[in-house]
């Protein structure tokens, strides 16, 4: 399963690229994260990997987040395996004029077991998700300057 969502951030593109890049930031606009914590490979580097936790209504989900591609200011991805879904998210970052950016998210599923049956019914639901991660980051973002 393959979808983008965007969005506008009435920020200039350098400061929305810090605000995306720090990983303490995460707390601040990633409802139900939990904890992060560091795995192997150097932080912000590729090839990093990191333990996220996250409160998914009553149930508490961990998954393992790799930093696949970082090429600042114009892309960040990541790849997040959990049981069964692999998805890739790329980040891209577009500079405006009028000093906005537009945050693009590229996200690719990819599921075995239970979740191969059941995520192709579900696909609005991660749109959905996505969607709502990216309105918090531009109310984080613009709201912290």
């Amino acid at each position: 399963m393959k979808y983008t969502v965007d969005t506008v951030v009435n920020l200039p593109v350098e400061k929305v690229v810090k605000l995306f890049d720090n990983p303490e930031n995460n707390f601040k606009w990633m409802e139900g994260l939990l904890g992060m914590e560091s795995l192997s490979g150097t932080p912000g580097q590729p090839g990093a990997k990191s333990k996220l936790r996250f409160q998914m209504g009553k149930k508490e989900m961990e998954m393992t987040e790799t930093l696949l591609k970082r090429n600042l200011p114009q892309e960040l991805t990541f790849s997040y395996e959990a049981k069964g879904v692999y998805n890739i998210v790329k980040n891209r970052f577009e500079s405006l004029p009028g000093n906005k950016t537009r945050v693009i998210n590229d996200q690719e599923f990819r599921f075995s077991g239970f979740m191969k049956f059941i995520a192709p019914f579900m696909k609005k639901a991660f749109v959905k998700q996505s969607e709502k991660y990216l309105q918090d980051f531009k109310r984080f973002a613009e709201n912290s300057i």
